[in-house]
C-alpha cells in the first residue's frame, strides 16, 4: 500500500479484467464498511439495550424502573468492555451515552415509549441529512470513503464514483425513513412492546441487509479494475474506525 493521498484517477486500467469467482473472501468484503460502522459489536450494543428494555417491561406487568435499570445496565457493561478492548473512545461514549439519554427522557415523563423517543430524532435527522446530500450530489457515503482513502473530495470529479455513492445514498435515504414510517405510528399510538420489537427487527438485522446491499450497488457501478481502490478505501475506513493501522 503506498502512502499519501491518492485520487480515483491513481487507481490503473487492467484491460479484459474478469469479475472475480464467488468466495469467501468476496463475501466478506462486502462487511469492510461494517467494520467502518462499529462492526459486529457495534450493532449488538446498539440492539441489546432497548431489546432488554422492551422484554423486563413486558414481563415485569410494565414497570418503567425495572426496565431502565436493566437497560443502562447493560450499557455500562458494554461500555465497559470497549474500554477494555480499547476500542475508540468516541464507541464508549456515543453509545452509553445514547442509552442514558433515552432512560433520563423515559423516567422523567413517565411513558416507556419515550425511551425510544431519541432514536426516532436521530432516524429523522439521518433521513434528511443523507436526502440533502444526495440532491447536492455530496453523498455522505462517498465523503467518508473518500476521507478514508485520501482522496479528499477528488472523486466528484469521477462520474462514476459519484453515481456509485449517490446510488448507495438513495438506500440509506430508503433505510431511515422506512424505519420512521413503521416506528412513528405505533409511538404516537404508545405501542411499547410493538414498538421494541420494530426497533430490534430494524436495527442490526436491517443494517446488515443494509451494508450488504451498500455494498451490491456500489460494486455494481464500479467497472471490475477500479473496484480494487474502493474496496481498499472501506478496509482502511474500518481500520481507523477501529483504531488500528493497516500494513502490508
Amino acid at each position: 500500500m503506498t502512502d499519501g493521498p491518492r485520487s480515483p484517477e491513481d487507481v490503473p486500467t487492467v484491460a479484459g479484467t474478469q469479475p472475480e469467482p464467488p468466495s469467501k473472501a468476496t463475501k466478506e468484503e462486502g462487511f469492510s464498511l461494517l467494520s467502518a460502522f462499529g462492526g459486529w459489536g457495534g450493532l449488538l450494543d446498539a440492539g441489546l439495550p432497548g431489546l432488554a428494555f422492551v422484554l423486563v417491561f413486558t414481563l415485569f406487568d410494565q414497570q418503567l424502573r425495572p426496565a431502565l435499570m436493566v437497560a443502562i445496565g447493560l450499557g455500562v457493561v458494554f461500555a465497559v468492555i470497549r474500554l477494555v478492548r480499547r476500542d475508540p473512545l468516541q464507541n464508549v461514549v456515543g453509545g452509553f451515552i445514547g442509552i442514558a439519554i433515552a432512560a433520563v427522557i423515559a423516567n422523567a415523563t413517565g411513558n416507556a415509549a419515550d425511551f425510544y423517543l431519541p432514536g426516532l430524532f436521530i432516524n429523522g435527522a439521518y433521513a434528511l441529512g443523507y436526502l440533502i446530500a444526495n440532491v447536492l450530489r455530496w453523498p455522505l457515503i462517498g465523503l467518508v470513503v473518500g476521507l478514508a482513502a485520501g482522496w479528499g473530495t477528488a472523486w466528484r470529479q469521477d462520474p462514476v464514483l459519484l453515481r456509485a455513492f449517490q446510488r448507495a445514498g438513495w438506500l440509506w435515504v430508503g433505510f431511515f425513513v422506512l424505519k420512521l414510517l413503521v416506528q412513528l405510528p405505533l409511538y404516537l399510538a404508545d405501542q411499547v412492546v410493538a414498538l421494541g420489537v420494530a426497533r430490534v427487527v430494524m436495527g442490526w438485522p436491517l443494517w446488515l441487509v443494509l451494508m450488504w446491499l451498500t455494498y451490491l450497488v456500489v460494486k455494481a457501478s464500479v467497472p471490475a479494475d477500479r473496484w480494487s481502490a474502493v474496496k481498499q478505501a472501506a478496509e482502511q475506513l474500518a481500520a481507523r474506525q477501529n483504531g488500528k493501522s493497516e500494513r502490508e
